[in-house]
């Protein structure tokens, strides 16, 4: 009898034992952009073959590219808020996680890479860590968000664009050789919704959102001669039958929009859709703001962005699809995996299975 009752106990325990802790096979990313640092967590079952699942992501909202804006410096306050975000965070996947050091990867994304004195945050890092902190480049990101977020069998019939807090990124694929090789043809706007934010509101005497809207319209000619030329540079997006968006500002959208989070990984939407939203969160934003008492993806949205970053945002990506040629003729998608596109592409490399891109 004592043997069953102990034998039960075991069978139970092994139960309640999270079923990541019981693998070997965990990964980890950090990654410091510029509204934020995201932790995403994955568990490789065949790297060669892509087969991985995700165990779990979050992310800490510390909007660090506000200095960038305005000197092309990180503030000393922000390289300290972003270190010890990052260090917490390592240390939490060590203890909490299990996961071994040589298996956590730490990046800086293009927006805050960009800055004159990113080094001292990396040296800090590396201080702490061991570890050699990549900064992305926007075209290596924008390379990485295509392998992680579109699927393989899309890759030549697609474009990615991704709106990040200092800066916007994507690109295409195009065939080029015999032997099934892709060629990337990488795309950068330098304006991101925390960049364009401040770059309005360094303008501004006042705090109200009124304000903020009528300098707006003096700061959208500016944003949409750059989108055209960032489309004139890349003719051939005009072929493209699928247009996959990420990043926070598609992600506010489609929540507030929708009312709830993208459940699927390729989530349909209409340009229609983000003009009435635009129209929205400029006039009934109080609407949003009662809706989050009740509703949490709402309330994680509003918690993530203030209004004036939420129209910026919304700015950028309703001009971005404006712009593109013949767009009502796409199909355009919100991606929900951009967070951790960049592991996935890493680690995973679950484009092997398809084309190689080079």
């Amino acid at each position: 009898m004592k043997k069953n009752i102990a034998l039960k106990i075991i069978i139970i325990f092994i139960f309640l034992i999270p079923s990541y802790l019981i693998s070997q096979e965990l990964y980890a990313g950090i990654e410091i952009g510029s509204k934020g640092v995201k932790m995403s967590i994955i568990n490789v079952q065949n790297i060669k073959k892509g087969k991985y699942e995700v165990v779990d992501f979050w992310t800490e909202n510390v909007a660090i590219a506000k200095g960038i804006a305005i000197d092309g410096k990180l503030a000393e306050s922000d390289i300290d808020a972003a270190f010890n975000v990052a260090v917490k965070n390592y240390t939490k996947l060590l203890k909490e996680y299990k996961i071994e050091e040589k298996k956590i990867f730490i990046v800086v994304s293009s927006g805050v890479g960009m800055a004159k004195n990113v080094d001292i945050l990396l040296q800090r890092l590396y201080v702490f860590t061991n570890i050699n902190v990549a900064i992305i480049t926007s075209d290596t990101e924008a390379k990485l968000l295509l392998k992680g977020c579109i699927p393989p069998k899309e890759y030549s019939d697609s474009v990615i664009l991704d709106i990040g807090g200092g800066n916007t990124k994507g690109g295409f694929v195009e065939e080029f050789s015999e032997e099934d090789i892709l060629r990337f043809y990488p795309m950068t706007l330098d304006l991101g919704t925390v960049t364009f934010t401040e770059k309005i509101n360094k303008n501004t005497k006042t705090n109200s959102v009124d304000e903020f809207n009528e300098l707006l319209i003096n700061a959208l000619p500016e944003l949409r001669e750059q989108t055209d030329h960032l489309y004139m540079q890349s003719p051939k997006i005009s072929s493209k039958k699928n247009v996959y968006m990420s990043g926070g500002a598609v992600w506010a959208f489609y929540t507030l929009y929708k009312g709830k989070g993208a459940i699927e990984n390729f989530s349909p939407f209409e340009i229609k859709e983000v003009v009435d939203y635009n129209n929205m969160i400029k006039t009934d934003y109080a609407k949003f703001e009662a809706l989050a008492l009740q509703n949490k993806d709402i309330e994680k949205v509003l918690k993530t962005y203030s209004q004036k970053y939420l129209i910026a945002a919304n700015s950028i990506l309703l001009t971005l699809l404006e712009k593109i040629p013949d767009v009502k003729s796409k199909n355009i998608y919100f991606t929900k995996q951009g967070q951790m596109a960049w592991l996935l592409s890493y680690i995973a490399d679950g484009a092997r299975r398809a084309k190689n891109i080079q």
